[in-house]
């Protein structure tokens, strides 16, 4: 055990079984708590609770729909006894065109999964956290949250939505002793960011604007969800905290010293 931080402390994870979840619940697993894979991919979430043993517990959710995602914190609720922290990070990309060409049912689709299942799982969950005394929310947003995308326009206005619905719930819930975070990360590589590699040089083009000239690894993110949802981020909420390897940190303007004498 890598760290027991988090011991006795119930987890919920959505999206948990691949990528930043998967790399979030390990870690979680690892610190001593319990935690609960949502996710409607049934095959790999029996895989990797499995894999996780008795801490790790999967529950086939479709975390775009409300009664399942009330279901789901009412049999985390009977099972554990509360909740003391929720990652929301379930999320689905959509490169769908400019909005004239962008089919509506699409449109819905991606709000419905990357930001109306935040509001849900908030709702479901929140209760329990009161009833325990306190609790963390970390959030997926994205830097696509915070800037404009080529063709991207419902998962932009999806993660811009998802940061500025986290700081208003932290502004809620300060008083009930809940943190609320979200963390905006950059290009990592995930089942969601893998299509890239079959699509010319784009991985290569898209590295070199990052700083670091690399995409993160899942396993980066999660210890940045770790370290929001534990005692030493105790003073902070609303925060939105970029986990890009730097590639925010610029304008995207030319380096002008490059063309100096």
């Amino acid at each position: 055990m890598a760290d027991s931080k988090f011991e006795g402390k119930v987890v919920i994870v959505t999206g948990g079984v691949s990528g930043i979840g998967a790399a979030t619940a390990r870690h979680f697993v690892d610190a001593g708590a319990r935690v609960v894979l949502a996710d409607i991919d049934g095959e790999r979430g029996a895989a990797l609770a499995a894999e996780l043993g008795s801490a790790a517990w999967f529950r086939q959710c479709d975390v775009a729909d409300l009664d399942q995602v009330m279901d789901l914190a009412e049999a985390v609720a009977d099972r554990f006894g509360g909740v003391d922290i929720l990652h929301n990070n379930a999320g689905i990309g959509c490169l769908g065109g400019t909005t004239p060409e962008l089919d509506v049912g699409t449109w819905h689709r991606v709000l419905s999964v990357d930001l109306h299942s935040v509001f849900y799982a908030c709702k479901a969950v929140i209760p329990l956290m009161r009833q325990r005394g306190g609790g963390a929310i970390v959030n997926t947003a994205s830097i696509s949250g915070l800037a404009g995308d080529h063709g991207f326009t419902a998962y932009n206005a999806a993660k811009g939505a998802v940061i500025n619905y986290t700081r208003a719930l932290a502004l809620d819930h300060a008083p009930h002793n809940i943190r609320v975070n979200a963390i905006c990360p950059g290009l990592i590589a995930t089942p969601l960011t893998a299509p890239i590699e079959g699509m010319g040089t784009l991985r290569e083009t898209w590295e070199r604007g990052i700083p670091m000239r690399r995409a993160g690894m899942p396993e980066e993110v999660a210890r940045v969800v770790a370290f929001l949802a534990s005692d030493a981020a105790s003073y902070m909420t609303g925060s939105i905290v970029v986990v890009d390897g730097g590639a925010m940190a610029g304008t995207g303007q030319p380096k002008v010293a490059d063309f100096m004498g």
